[in-house]
């Protein structure tokens, strides 16, 4: 592809980048019991110093900046509300805002910690073209009471950059990025210092040198980042949330106030969904509800289910358990405007025929159960067994969310009418024994367990079991004798010796299981 097609291609892409200069302090605010009289700042611990980690408006009004020393902001300033920095909440609300964007465009990029990137093409329609997409997102987030700079950019960098760093207007948007200032490159300092010190103060006046001048003197780094500010290489989104291949949604004019109304257009979306994975001859294995409020804010519930699904009862009762279980109830607010059901897993669901001997019914009703306990329990509370491909005892076999996918593997079912050859319940760890044989690599004639001596009456064995190939240069990769042993009292157990007499001078005896 030629550097002109790939700018051509590049060109028909439109991003949107939302920066929130004073996320911390709008954020705390909405919350707080009431609003601080002095400026407000966040002060975290950096190399060994109290520092601003952020501060509000009124703050950066009177020359308070991140990154200087709380001490010497105290002496500037007599009169300070300090509030401890909390990042893990601020990335909290970022995401609800991000999520509340997704009204606009599936593809919304977090841009930590203080800004989104979303990719808007194909989305203008909505509201009547950029203008009015840009004017909804200003209208939602001032209601939100956040401060908001953005701006429209054919990259995600160029976005990124003019959103944050430009300071008077343009008359397009080519003159507004090449009046940028080189700190927009976000470079190291030493390098932002090095171009303003050779007279390069603009983004213009980098694009004016020869890229392979640039890349020699200040670096590959430099020369990459004004090369994707300037739309001549690609500045790739990475969605928060990759967009899902079946989606059904609804707008309305009017806010719905009640949430037996979301859950009554949630079922009619449900239905719209199953029809077109019918279409696909698909199955959904994960669903995804959104209600968007009008507020800007909005909420998601996810449920999942052990198998492929058409069944939009099915999709509507796990929904419904979810609900039901939310430690915070869905709150409409002002009303919800918009209610989208994504449907991010397919797996293949053909025809299947009922087996002659019955049994399917039941089983369907089994896993409609382990959805429902797993919807409602959390999805690693309820579990179930899987074959796994060893023949080592203890790994045979794996504990799983039941939620999860089937494995291909099916269980080893024993002979009709032969005892098992397997404990139903194995020790993990294996448990010492102390066993006396009639001669060195013979069967066991007695053992002690836990203090107490079993004669021997009947054995059978050995079954010799080796270990993987990789694992057999190490203590866990010896060979196993077992044995399946009888006692006087007709008790009966599973016993192996740990190792052959020409792999070790003493194995060890273990008792592994127990039969019923």
């Amino acid at each position: 592809m030629t550097n002109k097609a790939s700018a051509q291609m590049l060109a028909t892409r439109r991003y949107l980048a939302l920066f929130f200069p004073f996320l911390p302090a709008e954020r705390w605010l909405r919350t707080a019991p009431k609003r601080p009289d002095a400026p407000l700042v966040f002060a975290e611990k950096q190399r060994g110093a109290m520092r601003l980690a952020s501060v509000d408006a009124a703050a950066l009004a009177v020359g308070l900046r991140p990154g200087m020393p709380l001490a010497d902001a105290r002496a500037q300033v007599g009169d300070l509300t300090i509030v401890s920095h909390d990042p893990v909440l601020d990335q909290d609300w970022l995401d609800r805002l991000a999520q509340g964007c997704a009204r606009y465009t599936p593809l919304v990029a977090l841009d930590a910690p203080d800004g989104l990137i979303l990719d808007i093409a194909g989305a203008e329609h909505l509201l009547g073209g950029e203008a009015g997409v840009i004017t909804d997102i200003e209208m939602r987030f001032a209601r939100l009471g956040m401060t908001l700079r953005h701006a429209l950019g054919p990259t995600a960098d160029a976005a990124r950059a003019l959103a944050r760093y430009q300071a008077r207007p343009a008359p397009d948007e080519a003159s507004a990025i090449r009046r940028l200032p080189v700190v927009a490159l976000e470079l190291d300092a030493e390098a932002t210092t090095a171009l303003v010190r050779a007279g390069l103060k603009t983004i213009g006046d980098l694009a004016s040198r020869p890229m392979a001048n640039l890349a020699a003197r200040f670096g590959v780094d430099a020369a990459m980042a004004l090369r994707r500010i300037l739309g001549d290489a690609p500045s790739p989104l990475d969605p928060r949330i990759a967009p899902p291949p079946v989606v059904a949604e609804r707008r309305f004019a009017e806010p719905l106030g009640s949430t037996a109304h979301a859950t009554k257009i949630l079922t009619e979306l449900a239905a719209e969904a199953i029809e077109d994975l019918a279409e696909r001859g698909k199955g959904g294995r994960h669903f995804r509800a959104t209600f968007f409020r009008s507020d800007g804010l909005a909420r998601t519930i996810a449920i999942e289910t052990g198998n492929p699904t058409r069944d939009a009862g099915l999709v509507m009762r796990l929904f419904a358990e979810r609900m039901d279980g939310l430690a915070d109830p869905l709150d409409p607010g002002f009303g919800f405007d918009m209610i989208r059901l994504a449907v991010p897993r397919l797996e293949t669901l053909g025809a299947s025929q009922l087996k002659l001997e019955g049994g399917a019914v039941k089983d369907a009703a089994i896993d409609e159960l382990a959805d429902r306990l797993a919807t409602r329990l959390g999805r690693g509370r309820v579990r179930r067994f899987r074959p796994a491909d060893t023949h080592i005892p203890e790994q045979a076999q794996l504990e799983l969310p039941a939620i999860d996918a089937p494995a291909p593997l099916p269980w080893q079912e024993p002979d009709p009418g032969e005892p098992p050859t397997r404990p139903f319940h194995l020790f993990d760890p294996p448990q010492p024994i102390e066993v006396i044989a009639e001669v060195p690599d013979g069967p066991p004639h007695q053992f002690r367990w836990r203090r107490q001596a079993h004669a021997i009456r009947r054995y059978e064995g050995p079954e010799r079991i080796a270990a993987e190939w990789w694992r057999r240069r190490d203590n866990g990769g010896l060979t196993r004798d077992y044995y399946r042993v009888e006692d006087a009292q007709g008790r009966r157990f599973w016993l192996f010796r740990h190792g052959l007499y020409d792999e070790k001078p003493d194995p060890r005896w273990y008792i592994h299981g127990v039969f019923a």
